[in-house]
């Protein structure tokens, strides 16, 4: 990316190089010298004309390093007669709005610039600074919005987004163009949010996070070892402010345990941290250990950061639910739509942080009745072959079978292999585990087709269900209700209940195809705000929210929470 201003060449220079680009014509393709003529005035006249306009801008510009676009500001200028583009105070304002938010996440520090900018040219009333650099934000922004789908996955999930946007697409430049044109650049400008009333919760639970930081006492809270009820409290108005100022605790009972002056912990302040615990995917309990204190002592700036970052992450996301299914990784949580209507919820198992459950788009195929499990080799590698080495009976116990190649049903005696010299690393064979009661897929596999090797499916542990984080997997996604699940589904694709249950009965392998194909999304939102208006909070279990956001003091804290 080139931040100076470009040199103003020589109309000479200027007219050379329009002329350069032009179509090269023969004698008998040449036009009358008097079309011509014209045609070569009227190069003459733009080249001209865009001149004036980048000196123009160059002018207003000054030292302002982030513009970037300067010839197509100079032909948007230039087209309306060099007049303010951002008188509508409408459009200016739900721009700014819309910056606010991305300059929240921290996912670009050349649109943080940017706004800081803004604010300062209109706190200082310079307006033909502002209106300049504002178009080229929007253009930037423009460019960023059309690219997220494309590079959104890398941008919001530790990279960043790229500095070095091109100019938005001519489709989007020319409904800029005709937004300009019919003085309805506000409703532009509105479309360039993402059409996703979660987006909408999100900002506006954003813009109350900031009003309450910014007009009442944010306290730390800081008293160590496990709080139970009927513990005294180091300071209980640290813990009662907090509470309150984060909606959990009704502001006319924390004003009566200060007239009370409550000195433990008492059944207000516990009904209070249990909803605080809910809020935040915690044990509720109402017992104050180490994940509900980091929670307690997250500062009011990171919850913004992390609300601002998700709320980019909608951009992302499916905004409409005909018939979805949609994982939350960090919510260890799994929600089921049919024709617009919420049919199920089920807690998930998702995999943990070194084998993550990757983000993808599919669709469940097919549903499989008491499925083979076919080991992925590096599951092999790592967990199972060392298992048979120290065990010699792990593999008969689990109804494991050594199987030549995954192109042939060839079984291999697990007897006539030495474990002794096994290599992990270069074990020749494949591993395979027959239905049953100890198959680590349960009695269903959902399938979708993905590069990942990835699917749904249920389990034999369903105590690990009752687990307050459940990231244990090696990838694939264990479902808790995954009996509902494929009842569901099936019913969906016209296979009957009676049908159903047959196969459930049955101890062989046996796969149904489904013909209404359900989309699946797994994603990844570490906050977001319920059809109750309550906002949640889950921790970052991949640490995908990490770059660009803590203080010294907030990464000491969670260190000290991870470990």
């Amino acid at each position: 990316m080139a931040t100076s201003k470009p040199r103003i060449f020589g109309l000479n220079l200027v007219i050379a190089g329009l002329l350069s680009q032009a179509h090269i014509v023969t004698a008998e393709t040449l036009p009358s010298q008097p079309l011509l003529n014209t045609v070569s005035s009227q190069f003459v006249e733009d080249a001209v004309q865009q001149q004036k306009a980048e000196m123009w801008v160059n002018e207003i510009a000054g030292d302002i390093s982030v513009i970037r676009y300067i010839n197509k500001l100079a032909q948007i200028y230039r087209d309306i007669g060099y007049t303010p583009l951002w008188q509508d105070t409408r459009a200016a304002d739900e721009f700014e709005r819309q910056l606010r938010v991305l300059s929240h996440a921290n996912v670009s520090s050349d649109f943080s610039s940017r706004y800081s900018l803004l604010k300062h040219f209109k706190l200082s009333n310079d307006w033909r600074q502002y209106d300049l650099l504002a178009t080229d934000t929007l253009l930037a922004y423009m460019s960023y919005v059309e690219t997220v789908p494309e590079f959104g996955r890398g941008w919001f999930f530790g990279a960043g987004v790229d500095p070095d946007l091109p100019l938005p697409s001519e489709m989007q430049q020319s409904l800029l163009n005709s937004a300009i044109e019919t003085d309805r650049l506000n409703f532009f400008v509105a479309a360039l949010k993402p059409v996703d009333e979660r987006y909408n919760q999100i900002t506006e639970a954003i813009a109350q996070l900031e009003q309450t930081a910014a007009s009442q006492y944010w306290p730390g809270f800081y008293q160590s070892g496990i709080i139970r009820y009927g513990a005294r409290l180091a300071n209980p108005e640290r813990l009662i402010t907090i509470l309150e100022n984060l909606g959990d605790l009704p502001s006319y009972q924390a004003d009566q345990l200060r007239v009370d002056q409550v000195k433990k912990y008492n059944v207000e302040l516990v009904e209070a941290v249990k909803s605080f615990q809910e809020r935040h995917g915690l044990k509720v309990d109402g017992v104050i250990g180490p994940k509900t204190r980091y929670w307690l002592s997250t500062a009011p700036k990171e919850r913004i950061r992390v609300l601002a970052l998700n709320a980019q992450r909608m951009r992302l996301w499916p905004a409409e639910h005909p018939s979805l299914l949609v994982v939350n990784i960090p919510d260890f949580g799994m929600s089921l739509w049919l024709d617009n209507e919420h049919v199920l919820n089920s807690k998930v198992i998702v995999g943990r942080p070194s084998r993550r459950t990757p983000l993808m788009t599919s669709s469940i195929s097919s549903v499989v009745f008491n499925p083979y499990w076919n080991v992925p080799i590096s599951i092999m590698r790592k967990d199972i072959l060392p298992k048979a080495q120290y065990d010699r009976g792990y593999l008969y116990r689990n109804d494991f079978r050594v199987i030549r190649s995954w192109t042939s049903n060839e079984q291999i005696p697990i007897h006539t292999i030495d474990w002794r010299i096994v290599n992990s690393k270069s074990f020749p064979y494949r591993l395979r585990q027959k239905p049953g009661n100890k198959n680590a897929l349960g009695k269903f596999k959902f399938n979708i087709p993905n590069d990942n090797s990835i699917y749904l499916h249920d389990t034999p542990t369903k105590s690990l269900f009752n687990k307050e984080t459940r990231a244990f997997s090696s990838g694939c996604v264990r479902v808790e209700h995954a009996d509902e699940l494929a009842m569901i589904l099936l019913n969906h694709s016209g296979v009957s209940e009676d049908r159903v249950n047959q196969l459930k009965a049955r101890a062989n392998t046996k796969t149904v195809g489904l013909s209404n194909r359900v989309k699946v999304h797994v994603i990844y939102q570490t906050a977001w705000v319920d059809g109750q208006g309550e906002v949640h909070f889950r921790d970052d279990i991949y640490r995908y929210d990490q770059f660009g956001r803590m203080s010294q003091k907030e990464e000491k804290l969670t260190n000290n929470f991870n470990e």
